[in-house]
């Protein structure tokens, strides 16, 4: 069950959560001092993402130091920085075309920024976010590494539904120590990935911090922080997704979601 915010607000806030997002500081003391009493209370058969079309999607590579091992990478000095394009952002329940036969998993806690932010410090970063949930950064490795004198990120990564996040939103002052949060996936019930953001190599308010130096973050606007060691592509020998197969992402605070895929058109795998 869940709330009709607009009818519970009686039309001061919009049940869309892109417009609530603007509004996300007003919003969250209205939430603090409101008791419902059953007022809006709705039943919903399936969530959508909790960030369905933010302005901007930031992804960062490498962050976790398990996975830079496994990769066979440095640790990098500043965050790398890549995005995956909003079309790809699907639900918490979504079905997944493939694309191809190297398509992998990469679970990540998301972050959903509340206010803009702009030279933000790191001590002060954590007001500026909304809330964390769990994503999926989704990786076609053969359109990422194409061309092969100088692969990039953002298209392999893009496709149509490689972006699931969900399934709710939580306040950072829910967790017991939001800069310590584990996280982890598997396939067909199978453990891939098992980590904890306490091995992030920039943090949460380090990537805030950074990312705001760059360029104004927006309210409902995603991060995706990294993703720890367990990934496809760097086992021996390399796994990839397959039709059928079942995704079960999950984070410590938040839950899990589970995505489906399926064989996109003309993909033979």
């Amino acid at each position: 069950m869940g709330i009709d915010i607009e009818i519970a607000s009686e039309g001061r806030f919009s049940k869309d959560i892109m417009a609530l997002y603007a509004d996300w500081s007003e919003f969250r003391q209205w939430a603090s001092t409101t008791s419902f009493d059953g007022a809006g209370l709705i039943k919903w058969d399936s969530l959508e993402a909790v960030s369905p079309f933010p302005s901007q999607s930031f992804c960062i590579g490498l962050n976790y130091r398990s996975h830079a091992e496994e990769a066979g990478w440095q640790v990098p000095e500043v965050p790398v920085v890549f995005t995956k394009f909003p079309s790809s952002i699907s639900g918490p329940g979504s079905a997944v075309e493939l694309t191809g036969a190297s398509v992998d998993w990469e679970v990540e806690l998301v972050v959903v920024i509340g206010q803009r932010a702009r030279r933000v410090s790191p001590e002060d970063a954590w007001s500026y976010v909304a809330g964390l949930t769990i994503g999926q950064d989704i990786s076609d490795r053969d359109t990422q590494k194409r061309p092969r004198n100088a692969p990039q990120h953002s298209l392999g990564k893009s496709h149509p539904g490689y972006a699931p996040i969900g399934p709710v939103l939580v306040s950072p002052e829910e967790f017991s120590n939001p800069n310590s949060i584990r996280l982890g996936c598997s396939v067909n019930d199978v453990i891939k990935q098992d980590g904890c953001t306490d091995d992030l190599i920039f943090s949460i308010p380090e990537l805030i911090a950074y990312l705001s130096e760059m360029l104004p973050l927006m309210p409902g606007d995603v991060i995706f922080t990294g993703t720890p060691s367990g990934i496809g592509s760097t086992r021996t020998p390399a796994q990839f997704l397959l039709p059928g197969d079942r995704v079960t992402s999950w984070v410590e605070g938040v839950g899990e979601m589970t995505n489906t895929f399926v064989s996109g058109p003309g993909v033979r795998v």
